[in-house]
């Protein structure tokens, strides 16, 4: 007869789940780039400053392009017009007509909620074409509007001012107003820039936030999939016509916000800035940075935005780049050149853009992922 002899199996040790070394290294990073964002209007000039402010605006615009085109497949080339209806729908409801051109003379605050409005309700009336239209259709379409916006801009004298364009209301918020009047604080001097720096980082940090939640839930995988297969994603349910007109909405409402932070920036709106190059360096952000990505929209947006500024900055110490009307390259030829160049590049052997890179050197190793 066999003896049985029952063991008592110790349970399995179970692994206590730690965060890996590039977690803690990433919040590390994250923390340590806030900081710096913070303290840098103690230290920097003006135009440091500015030029971080129109990269600010610049991502804000671009992560409204990038839910359209990159996540969702619509192509447009009329983003500008929307950024041109957001900041000179601020000066409107903002001013106060004492420079004989219309103006509500709303509180500030107030004026700059209805400007992304109009720029939604703008891309609203739009989005019946959108929602029908698809590839170089829509271009064309969009294009149109940047031949309409032109054309309002110029003509609309009591609105717009016209060729010269028209000066930008301060904006004031909690009593405090972003203008040059100088705040002290820790004995540094805070003109417009350094106020509206903090500003910018809210408004950029909100609409990341918000587009990164739209791209991970399920409008997310909606977009995506309009993009991947637009008759695909009607057979499993999702209303197509209805998905492409909301998402050019939103993207409009992006591109208002943008135009209202840069109108603040520039402090005077001029019509030829909301152009159609205007709307080729946006396709150029998204597409250097990354298509349907947010970080990728900010870094194509801060790579464009902030590349004239530093030709412009050291064009003394370039060769071939120089000043305006004296023989060489202006600095803002060539940062298209330059950018040009860095679409094409990125075209060819980097399609993801350049937030892939970050990607790679973020992805776990099989010894961090134990």
């Amino acid at each position: 007869m066999s003896e049985v002899v029952t063991r008592t199996e110790r349970p399995a040790h179970r692994p206590v789940h730690r965060p890996s070394f590039l977690a803690r290294r990433r919040t590390y990073v994250w923390a340590a780039g806030a900081v710096l964002l913070l303290a840098l209007p103690f230290y920097l000039d003006r135009f440091w400053l500015q030029a971080g402010l129109f990269a600010m605006a610049a991502a804000i615009g671009a992560t409204g392009l990038n839910l359209l085109t990159g996540a969702t497949g619509q192509l447009s080339m009329g983003h500008a017009f929307f950024l041109a209806v957001g900041a000179y729908g601020y000066c409107v409801f903002a001013g106060d007509g004492a420079d004989g051109l219309t103006g509500l003379g709303l509180p500030t605050w107030l004026a700059a909620v209805l400007a992304v409005l109009v720029a939604g309700v703008a891309g609203g009336v739009f989005s019946p074409i959108a929602g029908r239209l698809r590839g170089a259709y829509l271009g064309i379409a969009t294009l149109a509007l940047i031949f309409i916006g032109q054309h309002v801009l110029f003509n609309a004298r009591d609105l717009t001012g016209g060729f010269n364009g028209r000066d930008v209301p301060p904006l004031s918020l909690f009593g405090l107003t972003f203008d040059d009047r100088a705040l002290v604080v820790a004995a540094v001097p805070f003109g417009s820039a350094e106020k509206l720096w903090y500003a910018g980082l809210v408004l950029l940090l909100a609409g990341g936030l918000f587009a990164r939640g739209v791209l991970r839930g399920r409008p997310g995988r909606a977009m995506n999939a309009i993009r991947d297969h637009r008759v695909a994603a009607g057979v499993i349910g999702v209303p197509v016509a209805r998905y492409r007109a909301a998402v050019f909405v939103l993207s409009s409402m992006y591109a208002g916000l943008a135009g209202v932070l840069l109108a603040l920036v520039f402090q005077r709106t001029v019509p030829e800035y909301f152009g159609m190059t205007l709307s080729l360096d946006y396709l150029a952000m998204i597409v250097i940075g990354g298509l349907g990505s947010v970080s990728g929209a900010v870094i194509g947006a801060a790579f464009v935005s902030l590349l004239p500024q530093l030709l412009t900055r050291y064009s003394d110490l370039l060769p071939l780049v120089s000043a305006p009307g004296t023989g060489g390259i202006a600095p803002g030829e060539a940062a298209r050149y330059l950018y040009g160049a860095a679409v094409v590049a990125v075209v060819l052997f980097l399609p993801g853009g350049l937030v892939r890179i970050t990607a790679r050197r973020n992805r776990p190793t099989p010894q961090e992922d134990t």
